[in-house]
């Protein structure tokens, strides 16, 4: 696996070793011993799956206190923007983002530590997102910005009218509101 540093330290970006030939292609998704290797000790213990439409931006979400989670995303099908936001209030990078595209044909990974907002929009038809996550999801314990939120200025490649969000992605937080437990 190749890891790329990205502006924000702690965040990469994966391209696993892809075997192809005629039947098509091979790879590891996920390998401890290679994520360790790379100083990236992580114990995963839940998978998510989401499957959405063009124009549809999940985000930007994430897990605070002792139910904070590190991520490891990738696209099964499709062609997804993902977006990772440094909410971690001691950081150099404090409000920073990381914007990467995840595709099925470029078979990119962006691993994400706990302390990041994270969310991602639709570029293809639609999509199928595959995340593995090293703390259990807890309701109460969500919290978000909008993912339109004027202090990042995210261009999430989705034109205005085109893009689709839930109540939940909505949220009137600002950088001033993050919670100081949010680790």
């Amino acid at each position: 696996m190749k890891l790329i540093k990205t502006q924000i330290s702690d965040v990469f970006i994966i391209e696993p070793r892809v075997v192809k030939d005629t039947r098509g292609y091979f790879y590891e998704g996920y390998n401890e011993d290679d994520f360790k290797k790379n100083g990236i000790c992580c114990n995963f213990v839940q998978d998510n799956i989401s499957k959405s439409t063009y124009g549809v931006i999940r985000g930007l979400h994430c897990q605070t206190g002792k139910y904070s989670q590190a991520k490891l995303v990738r696209v099964l099908s499709g062609r997804i923007l993902d977006i990772a936001v440094d909410v971690r209030r001691n950081s150099e990078t404090f409000g920073k983002y990381v914007a990467v595209e995840l595709s099925e044909d470029n078979f990119r990974q962006i691993y994400i530590p706990r302390g990041f907002l994270h969310g991602f929009s639709v570029l293809s038809e639609s999509a199928i997102t595959a995340y593995k996550v090293d703390n259990f999801y807890n309701k109460e314990s969500e919290w978000g910005m909008r993912y339109d939120a004027p202090e990042f200025n995210i261009d999430w490649m989705i034109p205005e009218n085109r893009i689709i969000t839930s109540e939940k992605d909505r949220i009137e937080h600002s950088l001033e509101d993050v919670p100081s437990f949010i680790l």
